[in-house]
């Protein structure tokens, strides 16, 4: 009878840790990506001169949306934008009284000190994009959550009669 031992050899485990650390770091580059593509495809909607203006823009109009949305619509829209973007919706605390669409676009007129004519250009550059982001379903819902006067901001025909 032959007695067999089972040697075990132990192996450095820096390895797992640079694979969390690379895969933490392509999902970065991911999200970074996605929305360098948002700030572009803002860009291209606005006709913006520079993506800093179209960065500004998107920090506003998600800033002012995030102080409408609550509930589950607001989560699953964070969940769907690029990092950057989800952090300024959500660090909104949102409004007691909702907007209407108008509301919504002198409000935000007065806070970034623009006309209303061009703030509602801006919102209809941002929200578009952001409507492809979020899908039809959520998009849907998310302008179903709001007081009238939002589908049109989103692109979308304001097929509802005002509350």
């Amino acid at each position: 009878m032959t007695l067999q031992t089972e040697t075990t050899t132990t192996v450095p485990t820096a390895a797992p840790a640079a694979v969390a650390s690379t895969a933490a770091g392509s999902a970065a580059s991911r999200d970074g990506d996605a929305y360098t593509a948002l700030l572009e495809r803002v860009r291209y909607e606005g006709a913006y001169p520079t993506r800093e203006r179209a960065e500004r823009t998107v920090r506003d109009v998600l800033a002012a949306l995030g102080r409408q949305l609550v509930g589950d619509e607001r989560v699953e829209l964070a969940a769907r934008l690029p990092f950057e973007a989800a952090l300024v919706l959500t660090a909104q605390i949102p409004a007691t009284t909702p907007l209407t669409g108008w509301e919504f676009v002198k409000d935000l007129a007065r806070r970034t000190g623009g006309s209303p004519a061009t703030t509602r250009w801006d919102v209809g550059a941002v929200l578009a994009p952001l409507s492809r982001l979020a899908g039809p379903d959520l998009t849907d819902r998310i302008i179903g959550q709001l007081p009238s006067g939002y589908a049109l901001l989103f692109g979308k025909a304001d097929l509802h009669p005002a509350r």
